[in-house]
């Protein structure tokens, strides 16, 4: 049996960062800063639709739908996998990540979830192509905090 391709430390760092800068954005409910992360035509699964072709109907559908009404998002950086094509043009971070819900009378709940993100090569940068993103089992579907965008 073949290893995993698992991704070299230039290629791991680089997505930790990636990661952990993605975050920040979330949390910041920062569309416009998030949107040169992704391939304009990413294909996406989100808790609102099946598929999502493409990054304005993502960010309207699934980012505007749960980013200013959760917070605390992060990736679970020390539990990512990334894996990464021998030739360095493809690469998959599955991670998991958390942040924290609210119920109708605003009380918390803990939200944690796992992503999983295909990225593809351009030259000398990396953007997602797909992104699956789901909650664990059990978890609340709808959260209800009314946090402002920063910029769309």
């Amino acid at each position: 049996m073949v290893s995993l391709p698992t991704a070299n430390t230039v290629i791991t760092q680089f997505f930790q960062h990636w990661l952990e800068t993605f975050a920040g954005y979330v949390r910041e409910v920062d569309y416009a800063s998030a949107r040169p992360l992704f391939h304009p035509q990413v294909l996406a699964f989100g808790t609102h639709n099946d598929v999502i072709p493409g990054l304005d109907q993502w960010v309207t559908t699934q980012w505007d739908n749960v980013w200013p009404k959760t917070s605390d998002f992060r990736f679970v950086i020390n539990q990512a996998s990334v894996l990464a094509s021998s030739d360095g043009t493809i690469a998959t971070v599955v991670v998991p990540w958390t942040s924290t819900g609210y119920h109708p009378d605003g009380s918390a709940f803990p939200r944690p979830g796992r992503a999983t993100m295909v990225f593809s090569g351009y030259g000398d940068a990396w953007l997602c192509v797909h992104s699956h993103m789901s909650l664990n089992r059990g978890v609340p579907q709808t959260s209800h905090a009314d946090r402002p965008v920063k910029a769309w």
